[in-house]
C-alpha cells in the first residue's frame, strides 16, 4: 500500500515521482494499491468556492464537491504510471468498497469490501484509489472522511487487503523529536509504536492524523511515513512496539520521544454545575451530538454540603463556539449557574513509553514547569503521555524549558536527570 499526499502531488514532476515509486516497487515483485490525495491546495480552493456561493452549503454537496480533487489526481497518476508501461485502474471511494455512517464532512468507515481492488490486482494492475471519501450504504451519498481521510483510506484498505505495511508518502522524511522548522537540532526518529504516535498526533504533530494511527493500531498495520522526494528510509511506526524487538530495554524504564507544545487550545469552565449523577453525563452527551471533541476534563470536589461544583474542559480553540452555543442553550435544562471561557491556553506534553509508571518523568515534567515559572492549572498523565495546560504567551517558555530538562534541545546532550539518548530510537531513555 502506498499513498501520496497532495504535496507530494502538486505539480507534473511530483505525479511523476509518485509513478515512478510505484513502478520501482512493482518491477521488484510486489503488488502496489496506491491512494491519492487532492493536488496541492485543491481542496481548500474547492471549499473556498463553496463559501463564495453560498455561507452554509449543503454537507452532501459540499461532499460530493470536494471528493472531485482526488479524483483528478487518481487519473493523472494512472495517465503517468500507464506511459511508464503499467497498466492501471482508478477507483472512487465507493467503487473501492470504503463504506461510511452518513455524517458528512467526517464521516467514520462502517465496512471495506475491496472485493473490485482485488479483481484488479488479479489482472495485474495498479489500482489507483482516491482517497478521503466513501459512499453511505443505504442512500448511496458520497461522503468526506475529514483532516487526513486519505490516510485513513489507505490503512483501511491495508488492513483489508493484509498488506504487508503502508507507506505514506508526504513532504517531510519522517517524524521529529519536534519540528524542526522551529527547532534545527530535532531528530528524525527511525522508529515509533502506534501508542506513542497516538500521543504525537494528540499533541499537534500534524505527519498523521489521529484516526488514521487509531485505525493501523487497531488492526496490526504496520506505517511507513517517509519522503515522496528523496530515497531515505523515513520513520516505521509499528503496533505494539513496547514489545518488539527494536526495543529491547535493558531494564525497566521510560522512554521519552518527544516534546510538543499545542497553543490552540481553550478551556471552558461550568460553574455552579448541581451535584447530580447524570449533571457531567449530561452535558458531555450534548457536546459529542454536536462533534466537540474534549480533551482534558477536571471536576473539583464540592464542599461537605455544598450541592454544587464546578467542571472545567479543555478542547481544540476551533470547537469552542459551538461547544459555548450548546452549553447556554442547555443551561436551564441543565441548572448550572454561568460559564466562562479562555482562548488563550496552550498545552506543554512529553510523550513517550512508560509516562505512568515512571514518577521521575512526572517529577522533572512539573519541577521544569516550576523552575521556569510557568503557571499551569491542569495537568493529566497517560501511559504514553504527560501534558499540562498554561498560557499561550508562555508556551513557548514551558516547551522550552521541559526540552532542556529532557535533554531534547541540543543533538547529542545528555539529559539533565543522567538518562542518556537511545541513538536507535532518537529518544531519552530514563532509567
Amino acid at each position: 500500500m502506498q499513498k501520496f499526499g497532495g504535496s507530494s502531488l502538486a505539480d507534473a514532476a511530483g505525479i511523476i515521482r509518485a509513478a515512478e515509486r510505484i513502478a520501482q516497487t512493482r518491477e521488484k515483485g510486489h503488488h502496489v494499491v496506491a491512494v491519492v490525495s487532492a493536488m496541492g491546495d485543491t481542496t481548500d480552493e474547492l471549499s473556498d468556492l463553496a463559501a463564495e456561493l453560498s455561507p452554509h452549503p449543503h454537507p452532501g454537496d459540499l461532499d460530493a464537491l470536494l471528493s472531485i480533487g482526488e479524483l483528478v489526481s487518481s487519473a493523472l497518476l494512472a495517465i503517468a504510471l500507464t506511459r511508464l508501461g503499467h497498466a492501471a485502474r482508478t477507483f472512487t471511494g465507493r467503487a473501492a468498497g470504503l463504506i461510511t455512517d452518513s455524517i458528512h464532512g467526517k464521516a467514520r468507515i462502517t465496512d471495506v469490501r475491496p472485493d473490485r481492488i482485488r479483481e484488479s490486482m488479479a489482472d495485474g494492475e495498479v489500482p489507483i484509489v482516491a482517497g478521503f471519501q466513501g459512499i453511505t450504504e443505504e442512500e448511496e451519498r458520497v461522503t468526506t472522511l475529514g483532516r487526513g481521510g486519505s490516510d485513513l483510506t489507505a490503512v483501511a484498505l491495508a488492513a483489508a487487503l493484509g498488506a504487508d505495511t503502508c507507506e505514506i508518502y508526504t513532504d517531510v522524511d519522517g517524524v521529529y523529536t519536534a519540528d524542526p522548522r522551529i527547532v534545527p537540532t530535532a531528530r528524525k526518529i527511525s522508529v515509533l509504536s502506534s501508542e506513542e504516535m497516538l500521543e504525537f498526533a494528540a499533541s499537534g504533530c500534524k505527519v498523521l492524523h489521529l484516526r488514521c494511527v487509531e485505525y493501523a493500531r487497531r488492526f496490526g498495520i504496520p506505517i511507513h511515513v517517509r519522503s515522496s522526494f528523496v530515497q531515505e528510509t523515513g520513520t516505521f511506526i509499528l503496533p505494539g512496539l513496547d514489545r518488539h524487538p527494536f526495543r529491547k530495554p535493558v531494564r525497566e524504564q521510560a522512554v521519552v520521544s518527544r516534546v510538543a507544545g499545542t497553543n490552540s487550545a481553550a478551556k471552558i469552565k461550568v460553574v455552579g454545575l448541581p451535584d447530580e449523577p447524570d449533571s457531567m453525563a449530561r452535558i458531555f452527551q450534548m457536546l459529542s451530538r454536536s462533534g466537540v471533541h474534549v480533551r482534558t476534563i477536571v471536576q473539583n470536589t464540592p464542599r461537605p454540603g455544598a450541592k454544587r461544583s464546578d467542571l472545567a474542559f479543555v478542547l481544540p480553540a476551533l470547537q469552542a463556539p459551538p461547544a459555548l452555543a450548546v452549553l447556554r442553550a442547555a443551561q436551564e435544562t441543565i441548572g448550572f449557574q454561568g460559564l466562562q471561557h479562555d482562548g488563550h491556553v496552550g498545552r506543554v506534553s512529553v510523550t513517550g513509553l512508560g509516562m505512568r509508571s515512571s514518577p521521575e518523568v512526572f517529577s522533572t515534567f512539573l519541577s521544569a514547569l516550576s523552575d521556569a515559572g510557568i503557571e499551569f492549572d491542569v495537568v493529566d498523565i497517560s501511559e504514553t503521555c504527560v501534558g499540562a495546560i498554561t498560557r499561550t504567551d508562555r508556551l513557548a517558555d514551558a516547551e522550552r524549558a521541559v526540552r532542556v530538562a529532557f535533554g531534547m534541545s541540543v543533538a547529542g546532550k545528555e539529559a539533565v536527570t543522567g538518562a542518556g539518548i537511545d541513538a536507535r530510537n532518537a529518544a531519552v531513555a530514563l532509567g
